[in-house]
């Protein structure tokens, strides 16, 4: 019989069993369920020895972080239209000026070249117009320029004389320069240079250094302008009938697109008024000469300075509204001091 008056011995033994598996399993659960949250409470410990983030350009990778890792500061630093400059109507528009100059300082250049060519210009004319662009651009200099001394002066003078005893010598080769080239291209190959010459132009400041200033290259868009005036002043002379009208009217040309840009500079550094006086009576007179050489290409030359004085700061001025601009940590380092120190 079994044991307490119950089934046989062997069914009461395997019940025991039973119940001491069931109880087992439960307790070693809890024991592992205790060692787990053990290890997970560990694990939420902060080591003593993990390094904290840092923001560095050149460090390598920092251990425990991944290449690409930003903190929650990463766009805390970012800045919205922190360059942005609100431009005033009035102030680009004086700016502009200088662009409206010299477009007229060209247009008489290129009404000189009409008119000899027409054969309405002498070169007695061109002389005495060569000399008295020389004598104005220096006395100019004398009373704007600060640097300017005596010694400087001679030093001009003696290499615009070298200057002007070479270009009488080599006039005969310009001469003869395109003899072989038809007319029509000529006129062709001149319009395209001066209109790169305008585009390319330093509007801004010289080509030659101003007395004074400071030491700074002119820029390669600075240097094909010149050249292209150069070369298109040339290929005009070329087609002129005596040698001296070619030495006058190269000498003219370079004295306009070399010294012209520096006087212009000078005088509107000296006085910004004395500058907008010069530029509104430059522009009359070129108005002036134009309208009675053709009156279309008056109303043309009309309506670009227009463009340029008028249109384009208004345009500039609406334009501002959409710039938007960001800045932050992406952007590239900047060196806060001279690297030839």
């Amino acid at each position: 019989m079994g044991c307490c008056g119950g089934p046989p011995d062997g069914w009461c033994y395997s019940f025991t069993r039973l119940l001491f598996s069931i109880r087992f399993r439960s307790t070693h659960q809890n024991r592992n369920c205790e060692f787990g949250a053990m290890e997970n409470s560990i694990g939420q410990i902060p080591s003593p020895t993990q390094r904290r983030w840092r923001k560095v350009a050149y460090g390598g990778m920092q251990p425990g972080f991944d290449d690409n890792h930003t903190d929650n500061t990463f766009l805390q630093e970012m800045v919205m239209n922190a360059n942005v400059v609100k431009r005033d109507m009035l102030k680009v528009m004086l700016d502009s000026v200088s662009i409206s100059q010299y477009l007229c300082i060209v247009a008489l250049v290129v009404l000189v070249w009409t008119h000899t060519l027409n054969s309405t210009i002498t070169h007695n004319f061109l002389l005495i117009l060569d000399v008295t662009l020389l004598a104005s651009g220096f006395f100019i200099l004398l009373l704007t320029a600060k640097m300017l001394s005596f010694t400087l002066l001679i030093n001009y003078l003696i290499k615009i004389s070298f200057f002007t005893t070479s270009l009488y010598v080599l006039s005969p080769i310009y001469h003869t320069l395109t003899r072989s080239i038809s007319s029509d291209s000529i006129w062709a190959l001149t319009t395209s240079l001066i209109i790169l010459h305008l585009f390319l132009h330093n509007y801004s400041g010289s080509t030659i250094k101003a007395p004074g200033a400071l030491e700074i290259k002119p820029t390669l868009t600075s240097n094909i302008s010149l050249n292209a005036s150069i070369v298109a002043s040339l290929l005009i002379a070329s087609r002129l009938p005596s040698r001296v009208l070619v030495f006058a009217v190269i000498l003219f040309s370079l004295q306009v697109f070399l010294f012209a840009p520096l006087v212009t500079y000078c005088l509107k550094k000296y006085s910004v008024r004395l500058h907008l006086f010069f530029s509104l009576v430059l522009m009359v007179m070129t108005l002036s000469c134009v309208y009675c050489l053709h009156k279309l290409m008056f109303v043309f030359l009309l309506g670009v300075l227009s463009f340029v004085n008028l249109v384009c700061p208004y345009w500039l001025i609406r334009i501002q509204e959409y710039k938007f601009e960001i800045n932050g940590p992406w952007d590239e380092a900047k060196l806060c001091f001279n690297i030839t120190d």
